[in-house]
């Protein structure tokens, strides 16, 4: 037997006989040692009782909707502004106290509100000023004596393109003609706004197109109820519209865009979950109700904000440099509210 051919039925009778082994060998790892495991966030227990009373639970009409971050010795808290609907709005304390609490101001371009809690001696968050950096650990803290989760960043600072919303055209498919409107999606802005098949797209935001790509790639920047002025021709005839932007209902399918990205497999994600100028991305899985709150590192100090739970394994977080940026223009805005006049 040729000495190639003999190695190679060894490996295999190798492999064979391991797989072949008891499956005791390899007993399966305990449920409280995954990552979510009680085992595992009872090791993190130190940096919940540093953090635990700079964080509040935030709440609707009794309902609890997100974290929030203690910025301000006075009250003043940070967390997530898409999750706040109208309602009776109050806070848990680490103490197990319920506050009544208000919304002072919010800043709808990263989706942040600042709220004022009614209660004193509150210990603000410590803020990290190092770097982060891929593969250090992302511990999302709460009032509980362990953490609500902990994960790994995956992603540095990055920006997170808005959630995709439509005009409610389709187009001809040749994406070399020019972009010539084929048909239009009933309810949408287009529609709206008067335009028909068979009319030709010459300009899009002040920027002049050519094709259906160049169109599609500049409405991408743009989010759901936003406005977007576009210039068509019409036969002889060019006018203008402004055309108001749509995201589809749950399991409404667009022709135009087929490779719509399916990050939500499995679970809920956050009402607000795209759209943020600078985002640093972890693997911790969170509920949608646990953002809003600081992530911290392994010194207890907030590298980012929590913002958004993306997909089933990622969340954003905003990075602490932004949060803090975002706190100083919200206090000048509820210091200085905007005349009616």
């Amino acid at each position: 037997m040729k000495p190639a051919l003999y190695l190679i039925l060894l490996a295999a009778a190798l492999t064979q006989a391991a797989l072949a082994q008891d499956e005791g060998d390899f007993p399966a790892l305990p449920r409280a040692r995954y990552r979510s495991g009680q085992q595992v966030l009872n090791a993190f227990a130190l940096i919940s009782a540093q953090t635990r009373n700079s964080i509040v639970e935030v709440n609707v009409n009794e309902d609890t909707v997100a974290l929030g971050a203690v910025v301000d010795a006075n009250g003043l808290v940070l967390t997530k502004a898409s999750e706040l609907k109208s309602g009776k709005l109050t806070c848990w304390l680490a103490t197990g106290k319920e506050v009544e609490a208000q919304l002072l101001a919010f800043d709808d371009e990263d989706d942040v509100a600042l709220v004022r809690v009614k209660a004193k001696g509150l210990k603000p968050i410590q803020w990290a000023t190092n770097q982060i950096v891929e593969g250090q650990w992302a511990i999302t803290p709460g009032l509980a004596e362990t953490p609500q989760a902990v994960g790994i960043i995956s992603t540095l600072p990055h920006r997170i393109r808005p959630q995709r919303a439509y005009i409610g055209v389709v187009f001809r498919d040749d994406n070399t003609a020019k972009p010539t409107v084929r048909m239009l999606m009933p309810g949408f802005g287009a529609e709206e706004a008067g335009v028909k098949p068979g009319d030709i797209v010459l300009a899009v935001d002040g920027a002049t197109v050519t094709n259906r790509a160049q169109v599609i790639e500049i409405l991408k920047e743009f989010r759901d109820g936003q406005t977007v002025q576009m210039r068509f021709q019409r036969e002889e005839q060019e006018f203008n519209a402004s055309i108001k932007l749509t995201a589809p209902k749950p399991g409404q399918r667009y022709d135009n865009y087929a490779d719509e990205r399916e990050n939500r497999l499995s679970g809920d994600v956050s009402l607000r979950s795209e759209g943020f100028e600078q985002a640093i991305e972890h693997d911790t899985v969170l509920e949608p109700w646990q953002c809003g709150g600081p992530l911290v590192n392994l010194d207890g100090k907030a590298i980012g904000l929590n913002i958004a739970r993306a997909s089933r394994v990622a969340t954003y977080a905003l990075p602490a440099s932004l949060a803090r940026e975002i706190l100083a223009k919200l206090k000048s805005k509820a210091e200085h509210p905007p005349s009616d006049d």
